[in-house]
Formats: structure tokens, C-alpha cells, sequence
């Protein structure tokens, strides 16, 4: 048990700093794609991928089962990656790093409802938490002003509160203990669904020819394949074997990856504060991970219905 706790948090790190670097991949494709034609081929590439590496046919689960791989893609895929398009668009990036960010207290927020107060959410957890927002908001801001954009503002807020409750169904997905790439494959077939009205709302074209781009096809590889098929994959292992809330304090490295592979690939600047930024959001995680028994610990927070 204890090698697959330890396999959990491996993945969980791992998801989460691939994660940090599909900022400067989408940003690259961007110039090439809009948003919900990215989303669908970068989806569409997962579930190919998926379907390869477990090609067996998954079957109809029931109702119960299969409305909690419809919430999943619903969450998880469509609307979580189309509001922060929306919130990229309308807002700075910084204030959406920092408002989404808040994903892992809303995970166990609606964990604590969920389990009607059973799982209880330990003071280090939020010491964690304190000092990762520090971190992050010093790495998003880097010494600029902080500028409210009220709708950008607003939906980062959604996404964060769509992958919290994305978060705590995911547990109850798990509890199913179904073979997790084709469970996960499921959750992509009713994600890419729920793409189609947005669309036929935001106007889409094919334009097979920009795959002709060796740059554009290694990103949406990479998007599709590994930050996506694998990535889902192993972000839903961590789940199943360590909860949802243990499992979401991983994205607080996804900001630390972007500011270094920014700096490689993008060529940004790296700057005193986003070193400190980058330092405290790590000892954030390290923080909230200390105490041996503490919220999120194996099995205690994965409630099933």
C-alpha cells in the first residue's frame, strides 16, 4: 500500500509540472488555432491515444455510473478548459494564475460538505495552502500592479470551482475501480460532446494543412497525448489512490514549470520575485504534505455516493 501512495503523489507530481508546460505549448499553437478548435483536436488526439493503448470497447456502466463520466466531461474537459480560454481572454494571466489556484481549497471545501463533515480539514493544510498563494501570486504579478478585469475575475473563479467539484466526482469515479484508460477515454468521448455547441457558438474550421507545421504537430502531440491521454490518466490514479484533495495541491507546481520553461523556451525573464515566488509555492506543497495523517490521507476523503 505504502509503494502505491508513494506511485500516487510520483504521478501527482508528475501531472502537475507537464501541466506547467502546456501554458507555453497552447500559447505557441494559439497563433496557429482559436481556442475551441485547439480544445477539440487536443482532445480528439487523447481519446486516439487512449483508444490504442486500451482498445477494448467500454461498455454502457448504467446510468448512475455513466452520469458521473458525463459530469466528468461536462467539468473536466469541456467547460473547465473553455472558461480559461474565456478568462485568458478577458483578464491578465496573472490574475487568473492566482484565482485558479484556489482549486485546491475549493476541492476540500466541497469534500468537507460532501462527506457532511466527516473529513476534517487540518490547520496545515491552509498554513500550505497561505504560503503556496504567496508564491504564486508573486510569480504571476512579478512586481506589477495587481488589476481587477471583473469577467476575466469572475471566470477564473468558475474554473476554479469547476475543478473542485470536477475533483470531488472524480472520487466517486474511482470508487468504481473501472480499467482507468478506458474509464478516463469515457470521460473525453462525453467531454468532446460537449464541445460541439461551443463549436458551432464560436465557429470552427478544419484546416488540415496547419498539421503540415512540424512545430504545430509536436505541440498538439504533446497536448493531446501527453498532457492529456497520459496525464488524465495518471491525475486520476493519484485520485483513486490518494483522494481528491491530496491530489489537487499538485497544481500548485504547475505555475513553477511555466516560469522555467518560459524562461527556455520563450526566452522570458527570470526575476529575483519569481525565484522567491517559485521557492515559497514549493514550500507550500511541502507544508501542506507533512503531517502523515492529514486531510486527503488514502482512502478517507473518497466518498462514494
Amino acid at each position: 500500500m505504502k509503494n502505491k501512495v508513494a506511485l500516487g503523489h510520483i504521478l501527482g507530481l508528475f501531472t502537475g509540472m507537464v501541466w506547467g508546460v502546456t501554458f507555453t505549448s497552447s500559447k505557441i499553437l494559439l497563433q496557429s488555432f482559436e481556442s475551441i478548435e485547439l480544445l477539440f483536436y487536443r482532445f480528439i488526439v487523447a481519446f486516439v491515444a487512449l483508444f490504442l493503448m486500451a482498445p477494448r470497447i467500454f461498455k454502457w456502466q448504467g446510468i448512475k455510473k455513466e452520469l458521473h463520466y458525463m459530469f466528468a466531461g461536462l467539468t473536466g474537459i469541456a467547460m473547465y478548459q473553455y472558461c480559461e480560454n474565456m478568462a485568458l481572454k478577458h483578464t491578465y494571466a496573472g490574475n487568473a494564475s492566482v484565482i485558479i489556484a484556489v482549486a485546491p481549497l475549493l476541492t476540500a471545501l466541497f469534500v468537507y460538505i460532501y462527506s457532511k463533515g466527516k473529513q476534517k480539514l487540518k490547520a496545515n493544510f491552509f498554513l500550505g495552502f497561505f504560503v503556496a498563494m504567496i508564491g504564486i501570486s508573486l510569480i504571476a504579478f512579478n512586481g506589477s500592479k495587481l488589476q481587477l478585469s471583473p469577467i476575466g475575475d469572475l471566470m477564473a473563479l468558475v474554473c476554479a470551482i469547476i475543478w473542485g467539484l470536477y475533483s470531488v466526482n472524480g472520487n466517486i469515479i474511482a470508487s468504481y475501480k473501472d480499467n482507468i484508460l478506458q474509464a478516463t477515454r469515457r470521460t473525453f468521448t462525453y467531454g468532446i460532446i460537449f464541445l460541439i455547441p461551443l463549436m458551432i457558438k464560436d465557429g470552427f474550421r478544419f484546416g488540415i494543412e496547419r498539421f503540415g507545421n512540424p512545430v504545430n504537430l509536436f505541440n498538439l502531440l504533446f497536448l493531446g497525448v501527453v498532457a492529456s491521454g497520459i496525464c488524465f490518466v495518471t491525475w486520476n490514479y493519484a485520485i483513486a489512490v490518494l483522494g481528491s484533495v491530496k491530489t489537487t495541491v499538485y497544481v500548485y507546481v504547475s505555475p513553477v514549470v511555466t516560469v522555467v520553461v518560459s524562461a527556455l523556451v520563450l526566452h522570458e525573464e527570470v526575476t529575483a520575485l519569481s525565484v522567491a515566488g517559485t521557492a515559497l509555492t514549493l514550500l507550500g506543497l511541502v507544508i501542506t504534505n507533512l503531517n502523515k495523517k492529514r486531510i486527503g490521507e488514502n482512502s478517507d476523503d473518497k466518498t462514494v455516493s
